[in-house]
């Protein structure tokens, strides 16, 4: 079992508690920096759409 964080994971997470991306705790440029990124937009921006659509 790897005990290592998911960087992607931990970008889903920040996004549901409302941090922002500039929060990402990774070094810019790096494919930690990427992955978390990738998974802070993606709650992010489903959040935005639903926003979007009155919901």
């Amino acid at each position: 079992m790897n005990s290592d964080p998911d960087p992607f994971e931990q970008g889903q997470r920040a996004a549901r508690q409302n941090m922002p991306a500039e929060a990402n705790p990774y070094q810019d440029g790096s494919d930690e920096h990427a992955l978390w990124a990738a998974g802070h937009e993606k709650v992010a921006g489903a959040r935005a759409a639903k926003e979007g659509e009155g919901t």
